[in-house]
């Protein structure tokens, strides 16, 4: 691993593009080449709005503070600059693009990931996609199928791990991507996710989840814990399993009393 962070974040505040209500209120981050970190914490604390902002969503406005990925500002760039500079964003919620199919919508994808002028070989794409769908237990019919239109939730999931399969990306923020999840679907998701991660011992992955049980798949090597729209507390899997243990709680109250300070 690369002494250097892959990911930086420094004093990012951010809010609700429309409503102006503040969200994150000053996230320091740093994230290295091939490092696994989760952040967890309570319903409102800001986590997927790091998410969203780091992928560059239109509906939050970062107001301070700067997110640098490798050696270039992010929040300077389209979020599709970003995606094509090495950011993927597996969402909460998948949305549904009828009348898409998924091979159509991945081919356009990678498509537009390569360097301009180059043509994208049909039959290596197809036999890309076959491979990643077999390794993510997949049907290969299910290419066909129009993208998240009627899918279960763990077909959702299963088909952003399948996109982060193909698009290869060197960050992979992944939003809450166990949440609707039985524990079949999340231990099929999460070998596709530990499988990348050793094709590419260079990409990095940030985990935004509430559970334990995700971790229990997918081993970070730091765990953040955000409360009030800022990291608390940063540590090992340990933190995690307090967490499982005694909740939020403390966060929360320690967090209300410095407000009130």
């Amino acid at each position: 691993m690369s002494d250097a962070p892959m990911l930086r974040v420094e004093g990012l505040e951010a809010q609700v593009a429309e409503d102006e209500l503040g969200i994150l209120n000053g996230v320091n981050l740093d994230i290295k080449p091939g490092e696994i970190h989760a952040i967890m914490g309570p319903n409102g604390s800001g986590k997927s709005t790091l998410a969203k902002v780091i992928a560059g969503h239109p509906g939050y406005e970062a107001t301070a503070g700067s997110i640098a990925f490798r050696g270039q500002d992010l929040l300077e760039l389209e979020p599709d600059e970003r995606s094509q500079a090495g950011v993927f964003l597996a969402f909460q919620y998948p949305v549904e693009i009828p009348g898409v199919s998924i091979a159509n919508f991945l081919r356009t994808a990678v498509q537009a990931h390569l360097p301009e002028g180059e043509e994208l070989d049909i039959f290596d794409f197809t036999d890309a996609l076959t491979e990643r769908m077999e390794m993510l237990e997949m049907d290969v019919a299910f290419a066909e199928r129009h993208v998240n239109d009627g899918f279960s939730g763990g077909e959702k999931k299963r088909n952003e791990i399948l996109q982060m399969a193909m698009l290869k990306p060197k960050l992979a923020v992944m939003d809450e991507t166990d949440s609707g999840l039985d524990i079949d679907a999340l231990k099929i998701v999460s070998n596709g996710v530990n499988k990348l991660v050793e094709e590419d011992p260079e990409m990095s992955v940030l985990l935004i989840t509430h559970y334990q049980r995700l971790l229990d798949y997918i081993k970070p090597h730091f765990v953040h814990v955000m409360v009030d729209g800022r990291i608390v507390q940063s540590g090992g899997p340990e933190v995690a399993l307090r967490l499982e243990e005694a909740g939020y709680a403390e966060y929360e109250n320690a967090a209300a009393n410095g407000a009130g300070a």
